[in-house]
């Protein structure tokens, strides 16, 4: 095995870590010492062991002198655990190759040159663009402070994410609805508008099997919510965020009693102010949002400029009408040439459906 599979198995082993890290990266790391692997780890959850401590303690013999392959720059501060670089130098490693550097400030490149200090073989960028790939909810979050936002929906080929009656279920295949629980337990937080709750009673969960629940955020510019929807009746069971402008204490009780958390922010363009609602939410160590709103959060939001990516899961079905609701609504840009260009997209088939993922690569300009 070369450098770029060892690499490949690091990336494999960092995967498994997918849901449980955050606001921390993936990453793995495999030890090899005369062309055998000797350890092998990844950082499996927030808190604990990063991945190169985890694979050293894996060794089934001394890594003196052994190579060391992970995914992202070793870390040289005090976080959660000690640094790697410490770990590394006491086992006596010889070559480390790194995927990616961290962007990270308290880390970016000094890792890897404290280990060059030490006389150890560096060897930077394989498998580079995969690494970084792996990881880009944290590298968004790390140097904006801000949630990546994954922009969600499913429609059919004609673009229709409802039929005109409102009914929705289902637009999209099994296999492509068990997709979206991978995204679920992926991202951090969930977020939806009130017509969305008001219009589905939706529970906003994770049912893939062993996966873990996104917080729920709910946008509640005037404080709609029925007390008694599925997410009420479960905020104090699941953690549930109510953003609104409502500052009336009196209101806000009977949420407050069901256990939401409640975020007061001030109102753009009639709704609650999404800018700064990523702020607040960054702070909280929320990395990452999966957008599943209903036509008119999803344009608030682009013009809002904080989606950073669009996945659309697309049904090879007709719906028709002319009153049928599109992915994203609002006012919209009146040229095609306003149009938000997207990027880097990548199409995959789940079933008989496809999905189709994005990039944004520009943000709206108000004034359109």
């Amino acid at each position: 095995m070369n450098d770029f599979e060892y690499m490949k198995l690091a990336l494999q082993l960092a995967q498994k870590g997918q849901g449980w890290t955050s606001p921390n990266p993936m990453v793995g790391a495999v030890i090899v010492k005369n062309g055998r692997i000797i350890g092998q780890g990844y950082h499996e959850a927030y808190g604990g062991l990063h991945a190169e401590r985890n694979a050293l303690a894996d060794c089934s013999e001394s890594p003196e002198g052994a190579t060391l392959y992970v995914t992202l720059e070793p870390c040289c501060h005090h976080g959660k655990q000690p640094p790697c670089v410490d770990a590394i130098l006491e086992a006596g490693i010889s070559r480390v190759v790194a995927g990616s550097t961290d962007p990270n400030p308290l880390v970016s490149g000094k890792g890897l040159e404290i280990l060059k200090s030490h006389n150890i073989s560096i060897t930077q960028h394989v498998l580079e663009e995969e690494c970084i790939a792996l990881n880009e909810i944290f590298f968004h979050y790390i140097q904006t402070g801000r949630p990546f936002v994954i922009l969600k929906y499913a429609m059919t080929m004609d673009g229709k994410i409802a039929a005109s009656t409102g009914a929705s279920k289902w637009i999209t295949g099994e296999a492509a609805r068990r997709h979206v629980h991978t995204l679920r337990h992926r991202c951090r937080a969930i977020m939806v508008g009130v017509g969305t709750v008001l219009a589905d009673d939706p529970m906003l969960t994770c049912r893939m099997e062993g996966g873990r629940s996104p917080i729920r955020i709910i946008c509640d510019t005037h404080l709609r919510t029925p007390i008694s929807s599925q997410i009420a009746e479960t905020a104090s069971r699941i953690p549930t965020i109510l953003a609104t402008c409502c500052n009336d204490q009196r209101r806000q009780a009977p949420y407050q009693d069901k256990g939401f958390q409640i975020l007061t922010l001030p109102a753009q363009n009639n709704h609650v102010d999404l800018s700064q609602l990523m702020v607040r939410l960054g702070a909280m160590k929320i990395d990452s949002i999966l957008l599943e709103g209903g036509a008119s959060l999803n344009w608030s939001a682009l013009e809002s400029g904080i989606i950073q990516k669009v996945m659309a899961y697309c049904s090879p079905k007709l719906l028709g009408g002319s009153t049928a609701k599109s992915p994203i609504g609002g006012a919209g840009f009146s040229t095609p040439a306003q149009a938000i260009p997207l990027t880097g997209t990548k199409l995959s088939l789940l079933g008989e459906d496809i999905l189709i993922e994005s990039e944004v690569c520009q943000h709206v300009h108000r004034n359109h």
